[in-house]
């Protein structure tokens, strides 16, 4: 987190077209109707306005006036926070908590390979880490088909951190086998939400 001295107006988020990440805060963004400037950049080519605000060079960004957020994670509750309706997090403190850890282990097991897919040079732990993800995700199908959502009878923000990394699983090299009917049916569900439709880039319209 970073605190600017110059105010700002507007929101701003920062994000990059073809990004599980952004697009992952694109649907909170869209799916709260959060006032937000939603600027495309090109994170091999960061200007020095950007690098300013962020010196980890990371996307998505979000500029809330003298605020500056570059988690992920951070900035999908704090969203959730600073725009209560629709909530996107169970108002019970156990039912927050358990919410909490499994976005943790979804970072940590699922997209901890999509990093490994997207920047190993190492075509064998490519492969591996392929693999490993597919058979995870199959893994959950029964928890998919137990609930309306995403372990929950309601949209939160599990679903905007499963949903985004489901889509982009196409440019990961990795297609859900068809007898995992419970997966195809959820990210359907999920893709017909308009939060979902309009949080889509042209870049990952290609990966329906």
């Amino acid at each position: 987190m970073a605190v600017m001295n110059n105010k700002r107006s507007n929101m701003i988020l920062y994000v990059d077209k073809n990004d599980i990440n952004s697009h992952r805060i694109k649907i909170v963004v869209s799916e709260k109707s959060v006032p937000a400037d939603i600027i495309e950049v090109d994170p091999s080519n960061l200007s020095e306005e950007f690098l300013k605000l962020n010196p980890y060079r990371t996307l998505p960004t979000l500029v809330d006036r003298d605020l500056v957020l570059y988690d992920p994670g951070i900035i999908a509750e704090y969203l959730d926070e600073r725009f209560p309706h629709p909530p996107l997090l169970p108002v019970y403190p156990i039912a927050r908590a358990k919410t909490r850890l499994m976005m943790l282990r979804i970072e940590k097991e699922w997209y901890s390979l999509v990093n490994i897919i997207l920047t190993n040079t190492n075509q064998e732990e490519v492969k591996n880490a392929r693999k490993t993800l597919m058979e995870s995700i199959i893994g959950f199908a029964p928890v998919f088909a137990s609930m309306p959502f995403f372990l929950s009878e309601e949209f939160s923000l599990l679903d905007c951190c499963v949903a985004p990394l489901l889509w982009h699983l196409p440019q990961l090299g990795i297609a859900v086998p068809p007898q995992a009917k419970a997966i195809h049916q959820y990210l359907q569900k999920i893709s017909e939400r308009p939060s979902f439709k309009s949080s889509i880039s042209t870049t990952e319209k290609e990966y329906a």
